[in-house]
């Protein structure tokens, strides 16, 4: 009796876990850059892009949420993903390139599908995406030369610029910001625009960056853009004190604030659908570097749910074309021969930059 209440506890455990690893068990995964996959930001925009493709074609999908950054912890998330069944993982954000550029070769029958990123080392001597991976990075100067362009049409000439850290997606939309300030600015034949302009060096909400975003509003600045992930909620914590107004970024983020007037939005959902398309396709996209602006529906700004006052939907379609049509030539991340540029240093002549310590 007693071997026979061992062997009946024995299968029942057995049959247990066997029942949590097949719950577990997904096709389709998404490791977050420790954020949560409601964070209104990159977390949240590509795991929005899983759960409509998955859901409209009934494949099995499920999130891996680190409790650290770093290399190896991002490469035992994925681990943990492709020994749940995992056949395509999606990683948001620049910290998963090396962990990529790694995991690439370890799992060569997964699909990796890299948001905002192409796979390198450690020391950035080797770029390389091999046939079972795919980078997509986005034109962000173009989102932010959107918002710049239309707060400054919808009347908005003392403006601020909060990013998180300076990595090059960071400053991209800092340096589209002025220039579509600048290019709205000379149509309407203004004199001066200022904007003020400063990276916090985090990505996360602090008292720090509200009590900057507040005092600048309590110098004049009508709008800031919030760009760096929980940077803007300290932003919008500033504005709805002042009644001052904020722009968000990456995707629509008017359900955070009533302060929100437009984001500066890239096609992160859209993307990540469209690289799960073309791989159940037969497809993939595989040692692929996507770069993904206007002419490509990479980037927008959300008219349906702006609060302009004056900026038109006929406005917003105009200037779209000019990006797509390539008629303005902005400045990235770096000038045209590569060297890296201050804020300061743009090629402006309208917008007055105050670069704030």
């Amino acid at each position: 009796m007693k071997k026979f209440l061992a062997l009946f506890l024995t299968l029942v455990l057995t049959l247990g876990v066997s029942a949590c690893a097949l719950a577990d068990a997904a096709e389709i995964a998404l490791i977050t850059d420790i954020g949560t996959i409601d964070d209104k930001s990159f977390n949240q925009g590509a795991w929005e892009g899983i759960k409509a493709y998955a859901d409209a074609k009934g494949i099995s999908y499920q999130y891996y949420q680190p409790a650290a950054q770093g290399t190896e912890v991002y490469l035992d998330e994925i681990q943990k993903a492709v020994d749940n069944g995992a056949k395509v993982v999606v990683t948001p954000g620049y910290l998963f390139e090396e962990p990529i550029y790694i995991a690439q070769d370890m799992y060569p029958d997964v699909k990796f599908i890299l948001i905002d990123g192409n796979p390198h080392n450690a020391d950035y001597s080797e770029y390389r995406t091999n046939e079972n991976a795919v980078g997509i990075i986005f034109k962000e100067e173009e989102s932010g030369f959107l918002a710049g362009y239309a707060a400054v049409k919808d009347g908005y000439t003392k403006l601020g610029f909060m990013g998180g850290m300076a990595v090059p997606a960071v400053i991209r939309y800092g340096y589209g910001f002025a220039q579509g300030a600048e290019a709205a600015a000379a149509e309407m034949g203004l004199t001066e625009v200022t904007l003020n302009y400063h990276y916090t060096g985090g990505f996360a909400a602090t008292p720090e960056a509200q009590a900057l975003a507040a005092s600048w509003y309590n110098d004049g600045v009508e709008a800031i853009f919030g760009c760096g992930g929980a940077v803007g909620n300290s932003v919008m914590a500033a504005a709805a004190e002042s009644g001052k107004a904020v722009i968000g970024v990456d995707v629509d983020q008017s359900p955070e604030s009533e302060t929100v007037i437009t984001s500066a939005m890239k096609g992160i959902s859209e993307a990540v659908e469209q690289a799960l398309a073309a791989n159940y396709d037969g497809k993939f996209p595989g040692g692929e570097a996507w770069n993904l602006g206007a002419a490509e529906a990479g980037v927008k700004l959300p008219m349906e749910t702006s609060k302009f006052k004056t900026f038109a939907q006929a406005d917003y379609e105009a200037v779209f074309a000019k990006l797509v049509a390539g008629e303005y030539t902005l400045t990235k991340d770096a000038d045209a021969d590569g060297n890296a540029v201050n804020p300061d240093q743009l090629p402006l002549s309208i917008v007055k930059i105050t670069v704030v310590q």
